[in-house]
């Protein structure tokens, strides 16, 4: 067995992890509570191998997150996008900030009716993972990866511009 430097494992990934899990859930807080399970994971159950423990974070994160769909799918609803504090890039003019809340709920409600596959192939690649990490994160062979992302990214225009998000 190799030992794991957990405190340089976290600074290095640990931002870019709880970003992408903010993006899958809509829930900051539930993100950094996934992102920490998966971190208590990799102390109790360590991956066989050192090959890449970016992939294994993230695939660990995203099963955490998708067994919580799974047992509170109706309160992860209520929860998501409540917060209603502004980020600090938000502009100053109230007008501004409405318009770009309403987009970032539009957003939200369009990756939430994609399917988790899809959703988690699009903010994978957002994040900037290579498709073989994707491919080992759900399941699947490297040269599907391109497909399923143009689908995902068809169905998510699709999705956006009847929803009139698109202009």
């Amino acid at each position: 067995m190799y030992a794991v430097d957990l405190n340089a494992l976290y600074l290095e990934h640990n931002e870019a992890l709880t970003r992408y899990l903010t993006r899958l859930t809509g829930d900051r807080d539930g993100a950094a509570d996934a992102a920490q399970e998966a971190y208590s994971r990799l102390l109790s159950h360590p991956p066989a191998r050192d090959d890449n423990l970016r992939a294994w974070l993230f695939t660990v994160a995203t099963n955490v997150v998708r067994d919580g769909w799974k047992k509170q799918q109706t309160a992860l609803r209520l929860v998501q996008n409540q917060d209603g504090v502004p980020s600090p890039a938000t502009p100053a003019d109230p007008h501004d900030n409405v318009e770009r809340l309403e987009r970032l709920q539009a957003v939200r409600e369009v990756l939430d009716r994609l399917s988790a596959r899809d959703k988690t192939v699009l903010l994978m690649r957002e994040e900037g993972f290579s498709h073989k990490e994707i491919a080992a994160a759900i399941d699947t062979t490297t040269k599907s990866v391109g497909t399923m992302i143009a689908r995902a990214l068809r169905k998510f225009a699709k999705e956006l511009e009847a929803a009139g998000t698109l202009t």
